[in-house]
């Protein structure tokens, strides 16, 4: 007994004497170069663990034993001040000013997306655009496809059966994956080519949007051909503990009741905390869509009702030498198709379908700081995505019902997929950087309508480098190596990026890079015969590539705190080879198969200007993109069709602070200009060129966001106020078929009204 005493009155008397101790706390604020408060700026002593952040205001608290310290400011570029202070035990020490090396916007516009180092949008030789988190809650988004499609060079085609929303950007097929979706910098996966991924994010965790344009396959690997979008969710922020909860109701067209599951109903509740460091947090979100009947009858309705629940939870240690998190995500959703019947029938019975998807998302990331001049940064993920068929015949007279035994009709696809990338920053001077770095993907799947059990491994090495030629001339060269487990993947990816600072105000950036698109898995063996399709995946496919140039002049007229105008012109041109299409085998139009296609091309121009004047934030952008006719060559079949059709767009967005009432307005519009494409047909047994168009159309929404008090926040607008359902299309595709009349756009003009409490503790 008297061992166990003695121990426990050592480690008594040493917590005594630590209780004891008395130390100090050391208080400030920080500024931006402009003289702005600096908000969420990381604040720790060096050698200690003891983290805080700067407040709304700038300012900062922290705890500190007594004695000779050394205070550091780290802004969000990892730039640090280290600033010597005496700490005297029992009293609180306020230090001077601290002013950042870096100006208010250059804060708010860092990016990191394929970039060394968090940097400034202007220091990037990338162009590359954001969407705060801010604008989202303007939108009173509840998915990614609200955002997204303002943007311009960004269309989305939805098929109303299946929900998924499929982003085309810069031109790029929408029949093809020239897109990457990131999250958090790590690839999602997808059961096709189509984006089901970007429906299954909740954009309540979501931070902020980087969109680059142009191909990062050097950097990202598969998908990025046309560009990257890359979602950055929130880790933390200044408060020690917060809650936050939202719901929010919208009408779909004049759809609406809260209780009889007609309308878009969204609610959403998450806890984060924070303390030295640490961090941890969870939420949930349900989206429940009631569907709209549009122009259907009885029980059938022209856009399936969904309901959805995902769910998140997040932990992890930052410090100033490593960043180390854990994060996962869940998805359940359900799609329901009610079947039609005919009541005259003395026991009619209606085919019914529900189509149930679960993805559950693991996801690992590290940034290690070994030294001034040496980083390392680790991503994993491990992703479980099924999709299941689950078909009924429900007897109307009765309500009973049984399970479907129609071939087919219950089938399930279970896809999972395993990655890795490590990259390794090496500061050789302040003229050189070198980023090295390895990435490894697998990708499985079964299922009804997959061939066999099949597993593809992609191993990738990839380096590229950022050179300072002079204090006005950055490059950057890259190149990516691949070796793939099925297809011939291209052995040699290069890219050169370069960015030339004219002046003060002028940069120039111009472009080459390569980028590819490899065959996924469906693509190579997928399988699926009934009464209407006969289609079979292609194992002799290769992999899509593209030789791509950007270039772009950006201008800041005025940059002040005040007021702020910038202006970018930029022009591209992809020449895509081997592209992955849907057709028929030679001899046998029933047989469907997956075809590499010679070659296309999009060609355009963007010019954008952005406008920060006070309480006003304004934006308008104007492009014009040319798709590569395929027939052209063809004059046999073409005759002189022109080589390029053209698509122009204009988008705007616009929101005002009154700041006496707390009360934001954001207006949004963005017209769609006439799409255009030539396909071959057969007429009286000759091949002619048949001319598919897709009607011009007029998006806009209007919304309102209104601070009650410290806790509540109020948000209503209307969505789609030109009431835009359907847009006319001769020839073009609508939902997986090809036909004339209108094409399915959404449910019409729909009005939304949402509470959001937020409660913390700092």
């Amino acid at each position: 007994m008297k061992r166990l005493i003695l121990p426990f009155l050592l480690l008594m008397s040493v917590l005594v004497v630590h209780a004891q101790e008395k130390g100090g706390v050391i208080s400030g604020k920080v500024n931006t170069a402009d003289g702005l408060p600096a908000e969420n700026v990381m604040v720790f002593l060096k050698g200690l663990n003891r983290i805080v952040y700067t407040m709304k205001n700038g300012t900062f608290r922290i705890s500190s034993p007594s004695g000779s310290q050394v205070l550091v400011v780290q802004s969000n570029t990892r730039k640090q001040i280290e600033i010597p202070v005496t700490v005297i035990a029992g009293k609180e020490q306020e230090i001077p000013f601290v002013l950042l090396g870096e100006k208010s916007y250059e804060l708010n516009e860092v990016v990191i997306t394929g970039l060394y180092e968090p940097q400034s949008i202007r220091n990037s030789v990338y162009n590359i655009r954001t969407i705060s988190s801010q604008v989202i809650k303007l939108r009173g988004a509840t998915d990614l496809k609200n955002i997204l499609s303002t943007e311009l060079g960004i269309r989305f085609s939805t098929d109303p059966m299946t929900g998924v929303s499929n982003p085309k950007f810069m031109g790029l097929n929408s029949s093809s994956s020239g897109i990457k979706i990131l999250l958090d910098g790590v690839p999602m996966m997808d059961r096709g080519v189509d984006k089901e991924s970007l429906g299954q994010i909740d954009i309540n965790t979501v931070e902020r949007i980087e969109i680059v344009e142009g191909p990062m396959s050097v950097i990202y690997g598969t998908d990025a051909m046309a560009g990257v979008i890359n979602i950055i969710t929130k880790r933390g922020n200044s408060d020690q503990l917060s809650v936050t909860a939202r719901v929010q109701e919208e009408t779909a067209g004049k759809e609406y009741d809260a209780f009889d599951n007609k309308g878009i109903h969204n609610e959403y509740l998450s806890v984060n905390w924070q303390k030295n460091g640490w961090h941890a947090g969870a939420s949930g979100t349900r989206n429940n869509f009631g569907g709209w009947k549009g122009n259907k009858t009885g029980r059938a309705q022209e856009w399936l009702p969904k309901d959805q629940w995902l769910t998140a939870a997040t932990t992890g240690y930052k410090n100033s030498k490593m960043d180390l998190w854990y994060r996962f995500n869940g998805t359940d959703e359900t799609l329901t198709l009610r079947g039609d019947y005919d009541p005259t029938l003395p026991a009619p019975v209606a085919a019914d379908k529900q189509y149930l998807s679960k993805r559950w998302f693991h996801q690992v990331q590290g940034s290690f700081f070994l030294g001034d001049n040496l980083s390392l940064d680790m991503a994993g993920s491990y992703t479980d995505y099924s999709r299941r068929t689950l078909s009924t015949n429900k007897e109307m007279n009765t309500g009973k019902e049984t399970l479907s035994l129609e071939p087919g009709s219950q089938d399930k696809d279970v896809m999972k997929s395993t990655f890795f990338r490590s990259t390794l920053q090496y500061k050789l001077s302040p003229q050189v950087i070198l980023q090295p770095g390895i990435e490894f993907n697998r990708s499985t799947g079964k299922g009804d309508r997959i061939a066999g059990e099949p597993a593809i491994n992609d191993y990738a090495f990839f380096l590229s480098s950022q050179l300072q030629l002079t204090d006005a001339i950055q490059i950057k060269p890259g190149f990516r190596m691949v070796k793939n487990s099925v297809y011939d993947a291209p052995p040699f990816i290069p890219s050169l990026h370069t960015k030339i600072r004219l002046n003060e105000d002028l940069d120039f950036r111009l472009s080459y890079a390569r980028g590819f698109r490899a065959p996924v898995l469906r693509e190579l063996y997928f399988y699926f015969r009934d009464a209407n399709h006969d289609i079979a995946g292609n194992l002799n496919l290769k992999a899509e590539h593209s030789n791509s140039f950007n270039t772009s002049l950006s201008w800041t007229l005025k940059n002040s705190p005040e007021f702020r105008l910038n202006t970018i012109l930029s022009g591209f041109l992809n020449n895509y080879k081997n592209r992955i299409v849907l057709g028929t085998v030679e001899g046998n139009d029933r047989l469907n198969t997956y075809l590499n296609f010679d070659k296309s091309r999009t060609l355009g121009g963007e010019w954008t200007g952005v406008l920060s004047w006070k309480n006003l934030q304004a934006n308008l952008g104007l492009s014009y993109i040319g798709q590569y006719n395929e027939l052209s060559g063809q004059k046999e079949i073409s005759g002189s069709n022109p080589k390029y059709v053209w698509s122009p767009e204009v988008s705007t967005n616009i929101s005002y602070l009154i700041p006496k009432l707390e009360t934001s307005v954001s207006f949004f519009y963005k017209f769609t200009g006439k799409q255009s494409a030539y396909t071959s047909s057969t007429v009286d047994g000759k091949q002619v060129a048949r001319l598919n168009q897709m009607s011009a159309f007029h998006m806009s929404d209007m919304s309102l966001n209104k601070i009650v008090n410290k806790y509540l926040t109020i948000n209503g607008g209307v969505r789609n106020l030109f009431n835009v359902t359907r847009v006319r299309t001769v020839g073009m595709e609508s939902g997986g078929h090809v036909g004339d009349g209108n094409n399915p756009f959404g449910f019409g003009r729909s009005y939304f009204l949402g509470l959001t409490m937020h409660w913390s503790k700092k």
